[in-house]
């Protein structure tokens, strides 16, 4: 299983090989906008009332899932955020600001 910090070096040497280097924040940003439409496109799909066309192709939740991951990873980059220790950070809030706000399974 790869980790979060695996992931941001493989997404780094991909990226390393390219005079371009990595987009910036804004162009990232912008970038994760069209990914996060276009996964909200494939939901509509298949979970929602809006049905493709005959012409379409079928989409692939999970590849827009991954696309979207791969944009965060390109932007944590760009930014040298360590994306294991911040998300850490995270799931600590959740397990203690977080810990009441919905009923949980076993009723504790």
């Amino acid at each position: 299983m790869k980790t979060l910090s695996g992931i941001q070096k493989e997404v780094d040497d991909y990226i390393q090989q390219f005079k371009v280097g990595y987009f910036s924040p804004m162009e990232n940003m912008v970038r994760l906008s069209e990914e996060v439409g276009e996964l909200a496109r494939e939901i509509n799909h298949v979970y929602g009332p809006k049905q493709k066309k005959l012409s379409e192709k079928k989409g692939d939740i999970g590849m827009e899932i991954a696309d979207n991951l791969f944009v965060l990873v390109c932007l944590a980059n760009e930014m040298d955020i360590d994306l294991e220790e911040q998300f850490e950070l995270m799931m600590h809030k959740f397990n203690t600001r977080d810990k009441n706000r919905f009923e949980r399974v076993d009723g504790k």
